[in-house]
């Protein structure tokens, strides 16, 4: 009879027949087939890794999560990676983490403010607003769409204490001049990178630069695990609070499966509680449970090994729809990348010059009715959206580019997916429309 490894490895020989059979890609057909803005790029690996996982039955995080979390820090080059169960939970696991008495008086309270841009995905800033902070709203430039270093420097008050900015669609924020402002008024800073996981800004990984970071693993992201995300960061400290907040808010810092890393886990007074109790079952924060399951990072795992060849899909994927649209430069404003970047692109983004001649609305309902998937700049402007109605925030400056892109600025896929027909067909049906519009 077959011993369970023997077993293991006939079912991932399976498992590759099985997706040899089901996810071979048809060929592309322009007009009925859909040119998605993002999705899943996978094989065998992601499948024999999940199989895998699921035959262990450990269900929650375990050795692949482990390996995730070491493999990823290692190829950012940072201290620490905490896998979490989506890039919100991310950024509310990084903000919450500024708030913790471990870090004495630099812990953020009730009231301090956050500077961070009026355009953006809304769970780069709704933590803000449910760990009762104050957040800033700054304008972004068109092109880059990333917050303006100028207004972040003017709405530094003396209620500031941290920042916390998305590189927003792949594209650095001016990571010199932001890290220089929180440098000279001792500010926390925290980069989302849920759309930027390999871009660099002077030859540098985003996402290294702040104090903590986040990632997504959502499917239309770099890598992906279905859910998923992580915080990474290089302060022990503050490494200790994201898990914590994390798991429960428990104090104890062991691994899942694991029991009295510490030495002292029935020796320790803590508070008013009796002595000797049981350090699992003590709490130093308010926290919640945003753990992964092993099977996500057990995907994540084979994901991560074609990271590399995702990042430079995507480049490529932008360069050729950029240089496809550069004649209609005049109608349409396009993408640039921040001085001194080289952006892992999320997505090609465009906005309606004013003038053009036709509005978003009209070129987005012609690419959808040929079968290409559309999406807006994310929420636009935040403040015009309910959710915001009453909320406690400061507004520096004109959001003129903000509304601007609430009412004319979409983007279109350019992830690893993307075959160059796809791309080609793509092209074409700006084209189509926009010469429609010249003649």
């Amino acid at each position: 009879m077959a011993d369970s490894e023997q077993i293991r490895a006939q079912i991932r020989t399976l498992v590759k027949a099985f997706y040899d059979a089901e996810h071979a890609r048809p060929e592309f057909v322009p007009g009925a087939a859909t040119v998605h803005y993002g999705g899943r790029v996978f094989d065998q690996a992601e499948l024999a890794n999940a199989v895998d996982a699921s035959l262990d039955f450990w269900l929650t995080a375990g050795r692949f999560a482990q390996r995730f979390e070491t493999d990823l820090a290692q190829w950012l080059g940072v201290r620490e990676v905490m896998l979490t169960n989506s890039g919100s939970s991310a950024n509310l696991l990084a903000i919450s983490a500024l708030t913790s008495p471990l870090l004495g008086d630099r812990r953020l309270l009730p009231g301090d403010e956050v500077i961070t841009a009026a355009s953006a995905f809304p769970s780069t800033v709704a933590p803000l607003v449910q760990c009762n902070l104050v957040p800033v709203f700054v304008d972004v430039a068109l092109g880059t769409y990333n917050a303006l270093p100028e207004r972040v420097a003017e709405a530094i008050g003396p209620k500031t204490r941290a920042i916390v900015l998305a590189h927003t669609m792949g594209n650095p924020f001016d990571l010199e001049a932001i890290m220089r402002l929180a440098r000279d008024h001792g500010l926390w800073v925290v980069e989302d990178t849920c759309d930027a996981l390999g871009s660099r800004y002077a030859n540098q990984l985003a996402g290294t630069f702040g104090d903590l970071s986040t990632c997504s693993f959502y499917p239309a992201h770099h890598i992906t695990m279905g859910e998923g995300g992580c915080v990474a960061t290089n302060n022990p400290l503050l490494a200790r609070a994201v898990r914590s907040f994390r798991d429960w808010g428990r104090d104890c810092y062991c691994d899942s499966g694991r029991n009295n890393t510490c030495g002292k886990r029935f020796s320790q007074q803590f508070g008013t509680l009796p002595l000797g109790y049981d350090h699992r079952y003590v709490y130093s924060h308010l926290g919640y449970n945003l753990q992964i399951t092993d099977i996500q990072a057990a995907i994540g795992c084979a994901q991560l090994q074609k990271l590399p060849g995702f990042i430079e899909a995507r480049k490529t994927n932008w360069k050729r729809l950029r240089e496809g649209l550069a004649p209609y430069e005049h109608r349409l404003l396009l993408p640039e990348a921040t001085p001194g970047s080289d952006p892992a692109w999320f997505g090609f983004v465009i906005t309606i010059r004013e003038g053009a001649g036709f509005t978003r609305a009209g070129l987005v309902d012609h690419l959808e009715r040929n079968k290409i998937e559309t999406r807006n700049l994310f929420a636009g402007n935040l403040l015009r959206h309910p959710a915001f109605d009453g909320v406690a925030h400061r507004v520096v400056g004109p959001l003129s580019n903000s509304d601007r892109i609430t009412e004319e600025t979409f983007f279109v896929g350019c992830y690893p997916g993307l075959r160059p027909e796809e791309l080609d067909y793509m092209t074409d049906c700006f084209q189509a429309f926009l010469d429609a519009v010249d003649g």
